[in-house]
């Protein structure tokens, strides 16, 4: 391992995590609840099981089953790319962008490959408004994106300390 892949061990530690978590989670609604569950935790806010053989707001969810290895490509590539612009020194906003979305397409992308679908278990509503089920994954890969645009914005343009 060289000076700077020792420096990006958190930033693929992170993504790592991430994954764990996602999956852990993932795997106790699985084997905890039958699909279709749901559960009422708040006037707004539900636990559910249930999956989505889409992408995110269900996205060709009903397109046949081609779109599993569509996305599955897509997350593979992605995540490729990812650990690639991790290997080297970045600010730390675009670092932290870059794990949080390595994580969660990674997550996802397990899901695909082994259940051929997402497991999804997060479920919000109000007054009518229904936000489609998502999970962990989608959450992490929804703040590397944030991160991404505020490193777009203004954030940081220098690399990681070298010392």
């Amino acid at each position: 391992m060289n000076m700077h892949s020792h420096r990006q061990a958190p930033w693929f530690a992170l993504a790592c995590a991430v994954l764990i978590a996602d999956q852990s989670v993932k795997s106790y609604i699985d084997a905890t609840t039958p699909l279709g569950w749901s559960s009422a935790l708040t006037p707004f806010f539900n636990l559910v099981h249930v999956l989505n053989p889409g992408a995110a707001f269900s996205f060709l969810a009903g397109a046949g089953g081609w779109q599993r290895w569509f996305f599955l490509a897509i997350a593979v590539a992605a995540s490729g790319w990812l650990i690639w612009m991790l290997r080297h020194p970045r600010p730390r906003l675009e670092s932290l962008a870059f794990s949080l979305i390595l994580g969660g397409a990674l997550g996802n992308a397990f899901d695909r490959a082994v259940r051929g679908q997402v497991i999804d278990y997060l479920d919000f509503h109000l007054r009518g408004w229904h936000w489609p089920a998502f999970n962990l994954a989608d959450i992490a890969i929804t703040l590397g994106a944030v991160c991404m645009v505020l490193t777009a914005v203004g954030g940081s343009r220098e690399p990681q300390e070298q010392e």
